[in-house]
């Protein structure tokens, strides 16, 4: 009896790229599996771990929303250096419909969604036919902006902030909440990026001038998906305002526009699992990292270096093309 090596993944590839025909129980695990894991982990990491570390989940969670984000807007050719706007403009808007107008989180954190998304992507229309580092750096400057009106005006607390906010049921709620909108979020962008309707954004960062002239207003397309990638900045936003109880310039903080950049790139831009992969990763060292004082920064730059010149497509690209690798003895037929 003769046997030969054979790729894990050949019988499902050969048949499609995108539709499997599964015929057998290996198959399916074999698709199933870097789906399922993952999601086991985060469940078993609730159970397991400390308060302390429950709430650097969240932050995580957080984080990766933002990060999604902004891989939806590179999708589209649109390079935002301005994250710190969707997650300031919900974190406010929750936070007064709370203080002012007396609205329980659970309904302030859907309305600040919306209405963020609305609001942001009205404030970034003007610029929607600029590309490339004039689009970056008005979405820099926004927010910048944004806290100076508020520190000089003295609105909505001006530089103290609006505190005494209502907080959400437990820590318990806020975490699986936190987890499960990544998890809704990360599935549904990428059910969307390839559909032919996520072909269209793709041809309009490759090349708007040829979606142009085939009849297709790139505008209403980008700003459908600024509207999109803000509302799930803004949800973050909301969601933090409420797990903190508090509301105040720090919103705006060059963190949430700097950190969720730094994770796509890290986890493999364009994958939207990848930039998810890479808050998970970045947030956790960073807060590791505290205990060493003033060379946590040189610790956490070193580690960022590290992975962008070693591995430049980053990690998920990475662990994605070696899982693909495995191989299996078969029989040979003669």
């Amino acid at each position: 009896m003769e046997y030969r090596k054979e790729r894990i993944d050949r019988g499902i590839k050969a048949r499609t790229e995108d539709i499997y025909a599964l015929f057998s129980y290996r198959e399916m695990l074999y698709l199933l599996l870097p789906r399922v894991v993952p999601i086991l982990i985060l469940l078993l990491l609730t159970l397991m771990v400390s308060v302390y570390w429950q709430k650097v989940l969240i932050s995580t969670a957080v984080f990766a929303l933002l990060a999604l984000s902004w891989d939806l807007l590179t999708a589209v050719g649109m390079v935002s250096l301005g994250q710190a706007l969707f997650f300031g403009v919900g974190a406010y808007m929750s936070g007064i419909l709370n203080h002012d107008f007396h609205l329980t989180p659970l309904l302030s954190i859907p309305v600040a969604t919306i209405g963020g998304g609305v609001l942001c992507t009205i404030l970034l229309l003007p610029v929607l036919r600029l590309r490339g580092i004039y689009f970056a750096m008005v979405t820099l400057a926004l927010p910048l902006m944004l806290v100076r009106i508020i520190e000089a005006t003295k609105i909505f607390g001006g530089t103290e902030g609006l505190s005494g906010l209502s907080g959400l049921p437990s820590i318990r709620f806020e975490l699986y909440l936190s987890l499960l909108a990544v998890l809704v979020v990360l599935f549904f962008f990428r059910r969307l990026i390839n559909t032919d309707y996520g072909l269209v954004l793709r041809g309009i960062r490759d090349n708007d001038r040829s979606v142009m002239r085939s009849g297709i207003n790139i505008y209403w397309y980008k700003a459908q998906a600024l509207f999109l990638a803000s509302s799930v900045g803004a949800f973050a936003g909301a969601l933090m305002t409420h797990v903190y109880m508090f509301v105040g310039m720090p919103v705006f903080e060059m963190d949430y526009s700097i950190l969720p950049i730094a994770s796509a790139v890290v986890g493999g831009m364009g994958t939207f699992a990848g930039s998810m992969l890479g808050a998970f990763i970045l947030v956790p060292l960073s807060e590791a990292l505290r205990g060493v004082g003033g060379l946590r920064i040189v610790i956490y730059g070193l580690f960022l270096v590290i992975f962008t010149v070693g591995l430049p497509e980053g990690i998920f690209h990475y662990l994605q093309r070696k899982y693909h690798q495995f191989e299996r003895w078969v029989k040979v037929e003669k």
